[in-house]
């Protein structure tokens, strides 16, 4: 009994079976549309966040960000968070209808907050030559941050969580352009 090779295949047959044949690229395409319609039906989003940082801001009405001085762009004042950056968070905030919680303290210890998941947020005197990329997200450089004109101002949010970041970049780009 001869059993037939891939060589002997018919080429209306097997057109693929052949060593060395690849298939076309709309086998690929066919392949990466299929993984995305089962990841659609399991409830994935993109951007998605991982840990869940913006459900969480959603969930519990509050929106827990680090705040280190910033000049008059944001001030501490007896305990009190102000000025024209603290005033964009509170309207990021309003956007989900959350409060946000104030935590102050050194960009050190509010880094730690975020890969802690203590805090969704960071704010302050930060550019895009952060030396904090490497722990947590960085937004995208904003020049035009009230009270911080011309500097490639930041926020910091955890490592990751690319929905709250996404967010917070659309929020900040319709409030003061890119």
């Amino acid at each position: 009994m001869i059993t037939p090779s891939c060589r002997d295949a018919s080429p209306a047959i097997a057109p693929y079976a052949r060593a060395g044949a690849t298939p076309p690229r709309w086998s690929a395409t066919l392949v990466a549309i299929a993984i995305v319609g089962s990841l659609t039906g399991c409830g994935v989003t993109i951007p998605s966040d991982p840990d869940g940082t913006l459900a969480g801001v959603v969930n519990s009405r509050h929106l827990r960000v680090g705040a280190s001085p910033a000049g008059s762009a944001l001030a501490i004042d007896d305990g009190e968070v102000e000025g024209p950056l603290a005033g964009l968070v509170e309207e990021f905030a309003d956007t989900y209808d959350a409060e946000v919680k104030w935590t102050i303290g050194s960009e050190e210890m509010l880094v730690g907050g975020l890969e802690a998941g203590d805090l969704d947020l960071v704010v302050g005197d930060m550019t895009d030559a952060t030396p904090w990329a490497d722990r947590v997200s960085v937004t995208r450089g904003y020049t035009r941050l009230p009270g911080l004109e011309g500097r490639k101002t930041v926020m910091l949010v955890p490592l990751g969580e690319n929905g709250i970041q996404a967010a917070l970049e659309t929020f900040l780009d319709k409030e003061v352009g890119g």
